[in-house]
């Protein structure tokens, strides 16, 4: 456990996860307007 955690920081693992969380907000974003889209 201990490699592991010197290898990928905590900061890395908290930056990873905001981008993450990010694309996927952007992607249901994006994807909600096209729904919209094509229902109207």
């Amino acid at each position: 456990m201990s490699e592991r955690e010197e290898r990928f920081p905590r900061t890395l693992w908290i930056r990873l996860i905001i981008y993450i969380a990010v694309g996927h907000v952007l992607a249901a974003f994006i994807w909600l307007l096209f729904e919209v889209g094509a229902g109207q």
